[in-house]
């Protein structure tokens, strides 16, 4: 781990009176304040246009606040040199809405790419993408390239290649979006696994069914404005 660019004794992610808008327009995030602590687990939840993906841009650091303050594993972004911006990113394990997989790769290659990309080669990769592959109920389809996939299958990869490299944070967007409620859970188990190995982990869903079952603190998105973090109350 770099000790330059982690503060364990820190919050991984500490938002201070954080606010966005976009051009002259009416702020779409405003005075967004919280922590999360190493090795927490958080479902992010709101209606559409609540404000759940730029929030997990800003984590992200693929978009600067209009005002506030974001700090990432005890770094204040503000004053993080460009440069290394990218060594931060590369502790982020992120689920997109898009999944951005490439479609000339095979599903295999798609999920080793962040391991090559940080130098691991040999026969090990492939035989522990295949297994995660398998883990996720794809163990059909190792060569297939993503046109050939259904939307759930695509989203599949796009999760098995958000944690291949055990991130210290997992930012997943609508991760169960396009997968039966099975597979749903069964995703959800993956990232409890990831999070029992210290990966702190932020959920957005709409999915209050899979929230609601699984009981994780929960920060609230209404209108822009984070609502509440609490931990669900038991189901009726």
């Amino acid at each position: 781990m770099r000790t330059d660019l982690f503060d364990g004794e820190k919050p991984v992610v500490r938002f201070d009176q954080v606010g966005v808008r976009y051009g002259a327009g009416p702020e779409v995030l405003r005075d967004i304040a919280f922590s999360l602590e190493p090795g927490s687990f958080h479902f992010l939840t709101g209606e559409s246009g609540a404000g759940k993906s730029t929030l997990m841009r800003l984590i992200h650091l693929s978009l600067r606040p209009t005002r506030g303050l974001v700090h990432l594993f005890g770094r204040d972004t503000a004053t993080l040199p460009r440069d290394r911006v990218p060594d931060l990113r590369r502790r982020i394990g992120v689920v997109y809405q898009d999944f951005r997989l490439l479609d000339h790769l095979t599903a295999v290659d798609n999920v080793a790419l962040p391991l090559r990309v940080a130098g691991a080669r040999g026969p090990d990769v492939r035989n522990h993408v295949s297994e995660l592959l398998r883990w996720v109920g794809l163990g059909e389809r190792l060569a297939a390239k993503p046109p050939t996939l259904s939307g759930g299958e695509q989203q599949r990869v796009a999760i098995a290649r958000a944690v291949i490299n055990r991130p210290d944070l997992l930012l997943a967007d609508e991760p169960t979006g396009n997968v039966d409620d099975n597979i749903g859970v069964r995703l959800i188990h993956l990232f409890e696994e990831l999070n029992r190995m210290g990966t702190t982990v932020v959920i957005a869903t709409h999915n209050f069914g899979l929230v609601d079952r699984f009981r994780y603190p929960r920060l609230d998105l209404e209108d822009g404005a984070l609502k509440l973090i609490r931990t669900p109350s038991p189901p009726c």
